[in-house]
């Protein structure tokens, strides 16, 4: 793999050593000359061109993973497929989310063109000293598609892993649901997330196995809230409820949070209990859960104060009788002269 470099034809071949052996007609010194000046020269020629490469490479990607702070977006940078539709509402909302992707992705281009730049310099650098490079890629290339046969998982886990950075499918905060882990996204890479779950628990998630994401956090979230107003009259409950959301989202502390004003749509079911009303809210991905304990908390002392909180339970307290009636036929009576049964009168 290593030969001894013919000094004499390389000398004859370069500028400086031929000068050199024309004038002190030694080629000892031209020799000498040749290994001690221009060689080194060379190497570092080639370690300056690749940093000033990699420079100029890195530029261009920090360049470009800036602009996405800006309202014009990269079309490289900008997600394969939209997961969400911006609204004026709405837009506000992306670009840190754009700004957070675009820095992990310029992260790992600037580490994959460091990786090549410097591989190629250092293939030349060990040209220079005399290295036969054919077996050493053909080495090289054999390693290459055992570990790609051998590491088939780790390729794919890589792949995936690039994919969900240029998707924008969850990043670094996001409350994610990913089958078997559901929690806050600690990390991301290449190959492995990192999510905390509601226990504490930190489990480390190889991409290639992630075949399903279910993102809390990304744009907007919906809050519904549903109250039971057991037989009282929906249109008052529906009003009562209206004003307390409508105070609720105009409330300075909570005004922001709010994407669209609180609505409440009306009943949503009917059981033998009475009637549920049902009332949602567009809000920010991160006060969903805030905005929802507050609706709560707002509607159900909304029904207390208007008492019908109190009509309520006594709708839902209504005795009913657990004893069948004297003329039932299994107690053994008769049924009365307008029982519209089988066997009454009335039929």
């Amino acid at each position: 793999m290593f030969t001894t470099p013919d000094v004499t034809k390389s000398c004859n071949s370069d500028a400086f050593c031929s000068w050199l052996y024309q004038q002190t007609e030694s080629r000892w010194l031209a020799n000498s000359g040749y290994l001690i000046i221009v060689k080194p020269i060379r190497i570092l020629a080639i370690i300056l061109i690749a940093l000033l490469i990699r420079w100029a490479l890195h530029r261009a990607i920090s360049r470009l993973t800036a602009s996405t702070s800006r309202a014009a977006m990269p079309a490289l940078l900008k997600p394969l497929r939209e997961k969400v539709t911006e609204t004026a509402e709405e837009g506000q909302f992306i670009p840190e989310r754009r700004r957070q992707r675009a820095e992990a992705i310029g992260s790992v281009l600037r580490s994959f063109v460091s990786a090549v730049v410097f591989t190629m310099a250092a293939l030349l650098v060990m040209g220079e000293f005399g290295f036969n490079l054919g077996p050493l890629l053909a080495s090289a290339g054999i390693v290459g598609v055992a570990l790609g046969f051998g590491a088939q998982s780790l390729v794919k886990d890589l792949i995936a892993g690039l994919f969900m950075l240029l998707e924008d499918q969850y990043g670094v905060g996001d409350t994610v649901d990913l089958g078997e882990a559901t929690g806050v996204v600690e990390s991301v890479g290449l190959r492995i997330t990192t999510v905390r779950d509601g226990r504490g628990v930190l489990w480390y998630i190889r991409n290639g196995e992630i075949v399903r994401v279910g993102n809390k956090s990304q744009g907007w979230a919906m809050v519904v809230v549903d109250i039971p107003i057991g037989f009282v009259n929906s249109e008052e409950a529906i009003a009562v409820l209206k004003r307390a959301a409508d105070t609720v989202a105009q409330h300075p502390e909570h005004q922001t949070e709010f994407i669209e004003a609180p609505d409440v749509v009306g009943v949503e079911t009917l059981t033998v209990d009475g009637a549920t009303i049902r009332t949602i809210a567009k809000t920010t991905a991160d006060s969903q859960l805030t905005v929802q304990r507050e609706l709560r908390r707002a509607l159900a002392e909304s029904l207390e104060t208007s008492g019908l909180s109190e009509r309520i339970a006594a709708s839902r307290l209504a005795p009913r009788s657990a004893v069948p009636p004297s003329w039932y036929p299994g107690a053994g009576g008769t049924p009365p002269a307008d029982d519209p049964r089988p066997g009454g009168s009335a039929v």
